[in-house]
């Protein structure tokens, strides 16, 4: 299933389903069975409203929309917590001048620094070094405290694209990055939640890239992780307790604006795109706060 929260043009609150075969079209859940919640926090926590929504989408009258008449939301609005990766792709960690890493870098980020699909990430009023990171990015459905190998990806409800937009000067302000990574509206998230059965398990093997204006700047795959998604949920969970609705950040290939030469740093009127095979491509344009 790939679901997407909406605000439709009544204003309405609603989840979709993207119908098969990669057309305009998305099948509107809520209207369909009124007893689907209109977030999808709330579903990807319930067996039942997944039963529900997988029945919604198998039937042929079920209601439908177009995609161009709906505003996309952030997938899960209020996650009750952000965990970001660091440093997960060897050539990333060589750009900015570090050696392999024994463990990955974690830091969090708020929900006031999300985004949505098709809405503008927010380069602030004092900084213009916004920079972009193409990342995966994936949603847990049920409690999780130390897992193992086996049963890691078991907690995972699906996977999404996210863009780390980073305010490069704020982040190496302090030995901590989180500051550079929580300005309002950077952080993109989107464009729908796929649920793991449509993709390998742990995401494994699929091209990542980020464009910006049409041209590429990263261009790698999720095999190359230094931690794979079930090794990160071993690590995240010896330490903490993933709930239902938490978000967790994999990490971003080389290719950043800011290690190249003269560095490229998103500004206003820019488009960047995040396009992950197999889960979609993430677009927004950016825009001075």
């Amino acid at each position: 299933m790939r679901l997407f929260g909406f605000k439709g043009l009544n204003g309405n609150d609603g989840v979709g389903a993207l119908s098969k075969g990669g057309s305009d079209t998305y099948i509107d859940l809520c209207a369909t069975d009124p007893q689907i919640p209109n977030n999808l926090q709330d579903i990807i926590q319930s067996q039942a409203h997944l039963d529900r929504t997988a029945a919604v989408i198998a039937n042929p009258k079920a209601v439908t929309g177009n995609l161009k008449d709906v505003s996309f939301k952030v997938p899960i609005e209020r996650p009750g917590k952000i965990v970001c990766m660091g440093l997960n792709y060897a050539d990333h960690a060589k750009e900015g001048g570090n050696a392999r890493p024994e463990y990955p870098s974690f830091f969090m980020r708020g929900p006031s620094s999300l985004t949505a699909h098709l809405s503008p990430i927010m380069r602030p009023k004092v900084s213009d070094k916004l920079d972009y990171e193409a990342e995966l990015a994936f949603v847990v459905g049920k409690k999780a405290r130390n897992l193992n190998l086996e049963n890691a990806l078991d907690c995972v409800a699906a996977y999404s694209i996210f863009n780390d937009g980073s305010i490069r000067d704020y982040q190496r302000k302090t030995t901590q990055w989180t500051i550079g990574k929580n300005f309002d509206q950077t952080g993109a998230f989107g464009p729908w939640l796929v649920t793991p059965d449509e993709l390998p398990a742990g995401c494994h093997g699929l091209s990542i890239q980020s464009r910006l204006n049409g041209q590429v700047m990263q261009n790698a795959n999720t095999k190359d992780f230094l931690w794979g998604v079930a090794e990160t949920i071993v690590l995240i969970s010896e330490c903490m307790t993933l709930e239902p609705g938490d978000v967790v950040i994999t990490g971003t290939p080389a290719g950043v604006g800011y290690a190249r030469t003269p560095p490229v740093f998103m500004k206003p009127g820019d488009v960047c795109e995040i396009e992950i095979e197999s889960i979609g491509i993430l677009r927004n344009t950016i825009a001075d706060e």
